[in-house]
């Protein structure tokens, strides 16, 4: 199945040079592009395109709030996947393209290879980010929003297993990590990873993050995520007695990302 993609940016080359890159693999085709939010809105609703790709930082209409717009069509209309990319990887966007319903965020200085793959992941449906874009959201959402008390009605749905994925998510750990982790088949992880995104009404991995930092579900030491004391041998017990929602003891990974 071909994969259609609009590109949205306000430098021409930026659009030629990706656009170029990407109309040369055989499962994508670049249907269009745009030079500024309004151009992406609309180009998206006439297009109908699989993956936007929304640069943050364009004159007018910025990307978040074309982003939300594009996100949150008219009943009935298409709803595109939004790939984020920007030479930013320090501030509040990351976080708020994420709660836009944005699945992914890509720094433009990746390799080639990296967005064409990024495209591929967004359209199939996964969540994607850049490793220190994910070290960068942890930390903000830490440091600048004090966690909400989680809801009973909706963590409390989910099992004990799936905490836990959930838990190895917000570290921001691969479905093939997680397996290792658990000791478990990959597939199953998938599993239990569409069963946390159905309990919890979340649309991909990307906004299973922020909600397991925004709600409380994960309790941090010094802006790093922690996980269950069930954790493998040899990583260091959090001297603060912190708990997860089910009450048990974590234990510090001593680092994050993808």
């Amino acid at each position: 199945m071909t994969i259609r993609v609009l590109i949205a940016d306000d430098h021409a080359m930026v659009r030629a040079g990706f656009g170029a890159l990407l109309a040369a693999e055989r499962d994508i085709e670049v249907v269009g592009d745009a030079a500024d939010g309004e151009q992406a809105v609309a180009q998206t609703r006439r297009l109908c395109p699989d993956v936007v790709l929304m640069d943050v930082r364009m004159p007018g209409l910025d990307g978040l709030r074309a982003a939300r717009l594009i996100l949150t069509p008219p009943p009935r209309e298409h709803r595109p996947r939004v790939l984020m990319l920007t030479t930013f990887d320090v501030d509040d966007y990351v976080y708020e393209a994420l709660r836009a319903g944005a699945s992914g965020f890509l720094l433009k200085e990746a390799p080639p290879g990296d967005l064409i793959s990024a495209v591929r992941v967004v359209a199939a449906g996964d969540a994607l980010l850049a490793p220190s874009v994910t070290r960068r959201l942890i930390e903000e959402v830490v440091r600048c929003r004090p966690a909400l008390p989680s809801s009973p009605s909706r963590t409390g749905r989910l099992t004990e297993r799936e905490a836990e994925v959930l838990l190895h998510i917000a570290r921001g750990l691969s479905n093939t990590e997680i397996a290792a982790a658990l000791v478990v088949a990959e597939q199953t992880v998938k599993t239990h990873i569409g069963r946390i995104l159905t309990k919890l009404d979340l649309r991909d991995r990307a906004q299973a993050i922020v909600f397991a930092y925004e709600s409380g579900l994960v309790i941090p030491r010094s802006g790093l995520p922690l996980i269950p004391e069930a954790a493998p041998a040899g990583m260091r017990a959090s001297p603060l007695g912190a708990r997860d929602v089910l009450g048990r003891p974590y234990r510090d990974l001593g680092g994050v990302g993808g």
